[in-house]
């Protein structure tokens, strides 16, 4: 730790160097204002030690000079010249303390002690808040919630490998934007980052677009075709709906990721690739699988790592920070005054399930700021009314109903009767019964419950 102390009695700061030199400080002195700020130019200090009368000027100004170049460095003043008014004025300018002279060696010691453990908690607790605002907005990602600075860690875990990625995650949760950071913070951000929706791709179309083709391959191939897998080459690429791409372009597919070679349709001539790739879904992968959508062997292909995305409506602490980050965003582009939201809009935005997840919070926050004249948006601007929000719970299940089953008949019981009152929905049932929508496939298969219905 470095220590500045300055008196225009040579007496004090030589006492000062030599009590605070003992215990392993590095201690500079100087003994005017001017002096303290040719040193102030070219060094950092920990702490600062001032008189307040000097011949040259106040010791308030050297206070001011270190918090405005230092804001965590700590201020002390002894001062033989204390008084309640002048101490005050200290305080108000940044000190930590206000000592008095003659200076106790012992007394000089603790303080000093303490005035340093208040500097480094303060750095550390600046830097901690810095660190959470940068992640809380991880490029264009909003939230706070634990779901979502687990994602953070994970994107910031994986984004320098070439590890593929299979983001999982419903409609409008912001898989693309999280496939966005883990490019952009990767090795490969200034190469290109190619996207393919399989699902908007006409599946007579896909393989064409992915692969490419040559002059002559199929009707109406009227020239040669350069596929978007090298369109990635040295980049990423993202496929969006990876279990909508046709069952039968994922054999080749796979082969593409096993070898890092292919062949254009209609050439025999074997292209070597170098990307990484990134996927998306938003069915469950075991859904995919079991329902002939997503090869199992591609599955464990592209899911080296993954990332799932909790729907909005599982991490409620984030959406008055969505909210507000929307707000302010539209605010700017419609070139509207800073808004606010009131409380009865909040309370409505908590109460609501957002089946559209953020993308639905985001586009219900544009069209209210449209839509209002004022400063403060209420329940008139925004888009959702009660009758959309969470249903009441439902009555619990007398135990008397299963006091003659063993634990896994009620299991499979309860199970069985979600799927009923639900027609069959998964992803209701799930909810209905506070589990994860995979978590009922595994307990379909466990009990042998058949698929009653369709989603």
């Amino acid at each position: 730790m470095r220590i500045l102390t300055v008196d225009d009695d040579e007496f004090v700061t030589r006492a000062i160097k030599r009590t605070l030199g003992g215990l392993d400080y590095q201690v500079d002195t100087a003994n005017s204002v001017t002096q303290a700020g040719e040193l102030f130019s070219n060094n950092e200090y920990d702490l600062v030690l001032t008189d307040l009368n000097m011949p040259d000027g106040d010791g308030l100004s050297v206070i001011r000079q270190v918090k405005e170049a230092w804001p965590y460095t700590e201020v002390v003043v002894v001062s033989g010249h204390g008084t309640i008014a002048r101490a005050v004025e200290a305080t108000k300018a940044g000190a930590f303390y206000f000592l008095e002279k003659p200076v106790d060696p012992d007394q000089l010691e603790i303080l000093v002690q303490k005035a340093l453990e208040r500097r480094s908690l303060v750095a550390e607790s600046n830097n901690l808040r810095a660190q959470l605002k940068e992640r809380t907005q991880y490029l264009d990602i909003v939230g706070s919630s634990k779901p979502m600075q687990a994602i953070f860690e994970t994107i910031e875990s994986i984004a320098k490998t070439d590890a593929n990625v299979l983001i999982v995650g419903e409609s409008g949760t912001g898989k693309e934007l999280i496939a966005n950071a883990i490019h952009y913070n990767s090795l490969r951000a200034k190469k290109p980052f190619i996207k393919v929706n399989c699902a908007a791709l006409p599946r007579e179309l896909i393989e064409s677009e992915l692969f490419g083709h040559i002059k002559g391959a199929f009707t109406g191939a009227q020239g040669d075709k350069r596929g978007l897998i090298t369109a990635a080459e040295g980049g990423s690429l993202l496929l969006d709906e990876i279990g909508e791409m046709p069952i039968e372009v994922q054999p080749k597919l796979l082969r593409v990721l096993q070898d890092r070679r292919y062949r254009r349709i209609g050439s025999d001539r074997e292209i070597e690739v170098d990307f990484r790739l990134i996927c998306s879904t938003n069915r469950t992968p075991s859904e995919a699988i079991e329902s002939g959508h997503l090869r199992e062997d591609l599955f464990y292909r592209i899911n080296t790592v993954t990332v799932e995305v909790p729907p909005l409506r599982e991490r409620q602490e984030d959406i008055q920070q969505l909210g507000e980050h929307f707000l302010k965003r539209y605010a700017e582009k419609y070139d509207k005054p800073l808004m606010t939201l009131s409380s009865d809009v909040y309370e409505r935005m908590f109460e609501y399930s957002w089946p559209g997840n953020v993308r639905e919070l985001q586009n219900v926050i544009e069209r209210a700021v449209l839509m209002t004249k004022g400063t403060t948006l209420t329940l008139e601007h925004l888009a959702i009314t009660k009758a959309q929000t969470k249903e009441e719970p439902q009555p619990k299940v007398k135990v008397e109903e299963y006091e003659n089953l063993t634990l896994d008949e009620v299991e499979r019981e309860i199970v069985r009767r979600a799927l009923e009152r639900t027609g069959g929905n998964k992803q209701a049932a799930a909810q209905l019964l506070g589990i994860y929508r995979p978590r009922i496939y595994n307990l379909m298969k466990k009990h042998k419950i058949p698929d009653i219905g369709k989603e």
